[in-house]
C-alpha cells in the first residue's frame, strides 16, 4: 500500500506534468528541427513566434467569450486555435518575405540568418507585450479537471490520489494527433517527400525540379502550426506571459539538438528527455520517499536538487553536456 501512494504521488507531480510539458517541448521542437533541417539556420525568434501565435489566439478566444461562444466543458481557445494557425501563418510567410528571403537569395551565410531572427525576435516580443503588456494572462476556461483528487480518493479510499486537468489531457492527446499527422505527410504525401528531399540534399533536390520556394512556403506553413499549437498548449496548461516564452527558447533548442538537430524523431525523444530532466530535478521528493522507505530512512528534508526557480539551468546543462560530447544527438542528426 505505501509503495503505491509513492506510485500516485510521483505520477501527479512528476510522471503526469513531465509527459504534458514533453509534448509541449516535443512540438516545439519539431518547429526547430525543420527549420534547421530544411532552411539550414537556428531561428532565434521561435520563442517569440510562439508567443505572437499564442496572443492571436488569446484574442480570438476573449472575443469568442465576450459574444458567448464557448466550447462547452473544453477551453474555448481551441476554437480560436485554427483562426490564430491562419494568422501565424501570414505572419511567418510575411517575415520570410520581408527578411530572410534577401538573405536566402544572398546565399548568405547561416549566422546572418542567425542575427536577422534575433532581430527578428525583438520585433515579435515587443509587438506582444504592446498588446497584451507583460503581465500574466491565465485564458483557460471549461472543466478544470478530468479527473480530481478528491474524486480519486472517492473512487479508490486511497489517502492519495492523482488529479488530471483537462488541459493536461488536452495537451497529450493533440500532440499524438499532430505528431501523428506530421508523419504522416511527410511520409506519404508528394509535398513532405520533396521537403525531405531538399533537406537530404538540396542541389539534387533542385536538379530533380523541386521548387525551392514553394518548400520553403510549406516549411513556414507547418512550422507555424507547429508553434500555435504548442504555444496555445502551453499556455492554457500554465498561463501566458511574454517573457516565459523567451525562457521557453532554451529547452526547445536543447529538445531539438539533444534528439538530433534535424531529425524530427530526436525533436520528440529529446522534448520528453528535457521535460523529465526538468521537472525530476526541480521536484521536492520528500513525499515519494516517505511512503517508499522504512520509517527510520524517510528524510526530515525536501530532497531537491535544485529550486523550481532554475528549472531552466537543468535544460542548459543537458545541453552543454550534449555539445560537448555528442554534437549530433541520439538520433545523429545535424551537428550545430
Amino acid at each position: 500500500m505505501e509503495i503505491l501512494n509513492a506510485f500516485l504521488v510521483l505520477a501527479n507531480f512528476v510522471l503526469i506534468p513531465a509527459i504534458t510539458y514533453g509534448s509541449q517541448l516535443a512540438l516545439g521542437a519539431l518547429g526547430v528541427t525543420m527549420i534547421y533541417g530544411i532552411l539550414r539556420f537556428s531561428n532565434f525568434a521561435h520563442g517569440d513566434s510562439m508567443a505572437v501565435g499564442t496572443m492571436v489566439a488569446i484574442l480570438l478566444t476573449w472575443w469568442f467569450q465576450s459574444m458567448g461562444i464557448t466550447a462547452g466543458p473544453l477551453p474555448t481557445a481551441l476554437l480560436a486555435l485554427p483562426f490564430a494557425i491562419v494568422v501565424t501563418i501570414g505572419v511567418l510567410l510575411g517575415t520570410d518575405r520581408l527578411v530572410f528571403r534577401f538573405y536566402r537569395r544572398q546565399k548568405a551565410k547561416p549566422i546572418i540568418l542567425v542575427m536577422a531572427s534575433l532581430g527578428v525576435m525583438f520585433v515579435y516580443n515587443g509587438l506582444v507585450r504592446f498588446v497584451l503588456g507583460p503581465d500574466e494572462h491565465r485564458f483557460a476556461d471549461g472543466d478544470r479537471f478530468i479527473i480530481s483528487v478528491r474524486d480519486f480518493k472517492a473512487l479508490t479510499g486511497l489517502p492519495e490520489g492523482v488529479a488530471i486537468r483537462t488541459t493536461q489531457g488536452i495537451t497529450v492527446i493533440t500532440a499524438v494527433i499532430v505528431v501523428a499527422a506530421l508523419f504522416w505527410f511527410l511520409g506519404r504525401t508528394r509535398t513532405g517527400k520533396s521537403m525531405r528531399a531538399y533537406s537530404d540534399n538540396e542541389d539534387l533536390a533542385l536538379l530533380s525540379g523541386i521548387n525551392p520556394e514553394r518548400v520553403v512556403m510549406y516549411t513556414w506553413m507547418i512550422v507555424a502550426g507547429l508553434i500555435t499549437i504548442a504555444g496555445v498548449l502551453y499556455g492554457l496548461d500554465k498561463s501566458f506571459k511574454p517573457f516565459t516564452y523567451f525562457q521557453l527558447l532554451l529547452p526547445i533548442f536543447a529538445s531539438a539538438i539533444v534528439g538530433g538537430l534535424g531529425s524530427p524523431l530526436g525533436a520528440i525523444a529529446g522534448g520528453f528527455i528535457i521535460a523529465f530532466s526538468e521537472v525530476t530535478i526541480t521536484y521536492a521528493w520528500k513525499r515519494v520517499l516517505t511512503y517508499a522507505l522504512p520509517d527510520e530512512l524517510a528524510p526530515s528534508g525536501l530532497v531537491q536538487l535544485l529550486s523550481t526557480d532554475y528549472k531552466f539551468a537543468v535544460s542548459f546543462m543537458i545541453l552543454v553536456i550534449v555539445l560537448l560530447f555528442r554534437p549530433t544527438g541520439i538520433f545523429r542528426g545535424k551537428s550545430v
